[in-house]
């Protein structure tokens, strides 16, 4: 085959030329805008609310509580509900292709499904990054002046600690992103991949705080999503991993997810 205009035979495609199919294909999702929008509206909406209700908690607390009081965990806080919109986009990244029968004509396309995978991957952990930095940043800096009017302790990025814990915020949510998108790709079904996401990020999280005694403290340290959000903690908790240990943790699940779903493209029938 030659390239009608030139001549010349056709450039054989680039792996930038698949990650910039995968933008394309990205952008043009109605539900890419969004949700971004609802993500950034929810990280900082909930941030400002947040923060309101954790200088309010702050002034009724006792003494030891107020030693324990976090003003970066007040602002960032709204991460719990940006997670979901964050994971529900990366989830719909891949679900919708296989929803609209377009990764039939995406795998003919690009026979080496490793590139098609790791561009579809690599391209939306560059944009959950993006968007979760605007998150974590944007609900701290609406939400610090909010402690500082209602006169309780508030922080600055120069503080120690606290610039790691804002920008482990974005580090954290572009994780979660990427859980979506192993999860839409292993079981390619809207429905089924948000139940497990939010069984994930949400439910088994809360339910630990049911069980008994030291079951609670290592459930608690050990489950991905909690070991993982200590990236965000100022105060280091001698029952928890520390920052990046834990931050470490959530990635490792996040990789092997990753590569189960990555086999799994490469073995079965689009």
């Amino acid at each position: 085959m030659t390239d009608p205009a030139t001549g010349a035979p056709p450039r054989p495609y680039r792996w930038a030329d698949v990650a910039y199919s995968e933008w394309s294909k990205l952008c043009s999702l109605r539900s890419t805008a969004y949700t971004l929008l609802v993500t950034i509206a929810l990280g900082v909406g909930l941030g400002l609310l947040l923060s309101a209700a954790g200088a309010a908690g702050f002034k009724d607390a006792s003494a030891a509580d107020r030693l324990d009081f976090d003003p970066t965990a007040s602002s960032t806080k709204s991460y719990l509900f940006a997670q979901l919109a964050l994971g529900v986009l990366g989830v719909l990244a891949v679900t919708s292709e296989y929803a609209t029968k377009m990764i039939m004509p995406s795998a003919v396309s690009v026979p080496r499904r490793s590139w098609l995978f790791g561009a579809k991957a690599a391209v939306f952990a560059g944009v959950a990054l993006v968007v979760g930095q605007v998150v974590g940043f944007a609900a701290f800096f609406v939400g610090q002046p909010v402690l500082k009017a209602q006169q309780v302790p508030y922080v600055s990025l120069g503080d120690p600690h606290v610039l790691r814990a804002v920008f482990g915020c974005g580090l954290y949510l572009a994780a979660i992103g990427l859980l979506g998108v192993a999860l839409g790709t292993l079981l390619r079904a809207t429905a089924g991949a948000l139940a497990v996401l939010m069984s994930f990020t949400l439910l088994v999280p809360t339910l630990t705080t049911a069980l008994p005694g030291s079951w609670e403290t290592n459930a608690q340290k050990w489950w991905p999503t909690n070991a993982g959000s200590r990236i965000m903690a100022v105060h280091r908790d001698p029952d928890m991993l520390g920052p990046w240990a834990g931050y470490a943790m959530l990635c490792v699940w996040v990789a092997v997810i990753l590569a189960f779903a990555f086999a799994l493209f490469r073995r079965r029938d689009v």
